[in-house]
């Protein structure tokens, strides 16, 4: 169960300064049917994404139980989305102790931070490790360093049989990676061409890391199938979850200056969602001069750091909570405790979760800050598999309200290119000048022992 409450955005609630009219979303409802039409229209090509959940999984299941059988360490090497996805099924369906007590053990390489691909590789045993190398364009920077500091490893340590100890994951046709695994014959998945690097998470990107782990990864998809059955059958964005959540973000955005997206999971176990949603909604949608700027917080933690900013800053943050009804587990406060604090006598740590949650709720309906909360009624995999595609496909609608493509990443491309001309790379040396034009140290300020 997945239900959206957007009480709080709504006019009649915290007024028409800060709040959406039901006037605004009705005038969108012919707007949103034609562009309902245009993403069917787009399922075999830049709408790909929404026809994963309909893919057959046997072999990476049989691929998975082999992994299991004969390694003891599994490691991602990939950044973005080639790593957050994985991170946040990972999280959301294992928690945070699956290291401690199963295998194989799981590991991300995403940045090259030398102290954390050192702490890993301290970690693992090389010669007890599968290596998942995933670059959608077989180049990525951060992906291939990471990739070449463990090739020269694994040859070092197992000499030709280190091809046993590694599997790609990228196109079916393009790139080093791709070049490189055929020349060498090491084991290859396919990431489908038509499918971006943040929208992959439920394909082979995501799908193999979880299966490894003991994910049920046919129920993720059954999830993920089920909202795209309802999302497809309905353009009405008052029944179709993935649009309300777009429309609601892009008004609010556009006609009520609330620029920054926060999202909020009162269930910790979601802290890698965000992380994901923040790659999905900040690199689909911050082009052209659109796009809101996400933000993570964390309840309750951030209670005590950041509501105090929501409240009182300038009003141009809409909030969304993610709520959990059911924990897999609870602590009960007992009644023999002190007088002065008798009051928490008899609640749970769950209740008092969910109690901090509706104060929250109750101060920013004070302060005129549109909120909503997603509920869903316990954390598994087929509701985590129906809320990745709900946001996929919020994301991708919300930048066809934009007129933008949200599947491009011109002005992270460029920073790239400005690295490769750093680096030395070949064809690249007019981004090198063109660096060098604009960076200069002039003012700085420098403190000495």
């Amino acid at each position: 169960m997945i239900k959206i409450d957007f009480t709080n955005v709504m006019s009649d609630f915290i007024g028409e300064k800060h709040g959406i009219l039901f006037e605004e979303i009705e005038a969108y409802k012919e707007i949103v049917k034609e562009v309902h039409e245009k993403i069917k229209e787009e399922r075999d090509n830049s709408f790909y994404f929404t026809k994963l959940p309909y893919q057959h999984t046997e072999e990476i299941k049989k691929l998975a139980i082999e992994i299991r059988e004969n390694f003891d360490y599994f490691v991602v090497i990939g950044i973005g989305g080639s790593a957050l996805g994985n991170q946040m099924i990972q999280e959301a369906i294992n928690g945070f102790n699956y290291n401690n007590f199963n295998y194989p053990k799981f590991y991300i390489m995403d940045n090259v931070d030398p102290e954390k691909i050192g702490n890993i590789l301290d970690l693992i045993d090389i010669r007890k490790t599968m290596f998942n190398v995933i670059t959608k364009s077989g180049s990525t920077v951060e992906t291939i360093a990471n990739f070449a500091i463990v090739l020269t490893t694994l040859k070092d340590e197992l000499g030709e049989d280190y091809k046993d100890h590694l599997i790609f994951t990228t196109d079916p046709e393009k790139g080093f990676l791709r070049k490189f695994g055929e020349r060498e014959g090491i084991k290859m998945l396919d990431i489908p061409p038509k499918v971006g690097g943040r929208f992959s998470v439920l394909s082979n990107v995501g799908l193999l890391s979880s299966a490894v782990c003991g994910i049920d990864i046919d129920l993720l998809l059954e999830g993920a199938r089920k909202a795209d059955e309802l999302c497809m059958k309905i353009s009405n964005p008052l029944e179709n979850p993935a649009y309300l959540i777009g429309l609601i973000h892009y008004l609010a955005c556009e006609r009520k200056g609330k620029h920054i997206s926060v999202m909020m999971p009162y269930f910790e176990r979601l802290s890698s969602f965000v992380d994901w949603y923040r790659q999905l909604w900040a690199e689909s949608l911050g082009k052209e001069g659109f796009g809101q700027t996400p933000l993570k917080s964390i309840g309750t933690i951030d209670q005590h750091s950041q509501i105090q900013l929501f409240r009182e800053s300038p009003k141009d943050k809409i909030i969304t909570f993610l709520r959990v009804l059911e924990s897999s587990r609870d602590y009960k406060i007992p009644k023999d405790i002190p007088e002065e604090i008798g009051y928490l006598a008899n609640h749970s740590l769950k209740e008092i979760l969910d109690i901090e949650l509706e104060g929250t709720i109750a101060a920013l309906i004070k302060s005129q800050v549109p909120n909503l909360t997603i509920t869903i009624d316990r954390l598994n995999h087929y509701n985590l598999g129906m809320l990745i595609y709900i946001y996929e496909l919020a994301t991708g609608f919300t930048g066809m309200l934009y007129k933008i493509n949200p599947f491009d990443q011109p002005a992270v491309e460029e920073g790239k290119d400005f690295a490769y001309g750093l680096m030395g790379r070949k064809g690249y040396e007019k981004k090198l000048e063109e660096y060098r034009e604009l960076v200069k140290e002039k003012y700085t300020l420098e403190i000495n022992d």
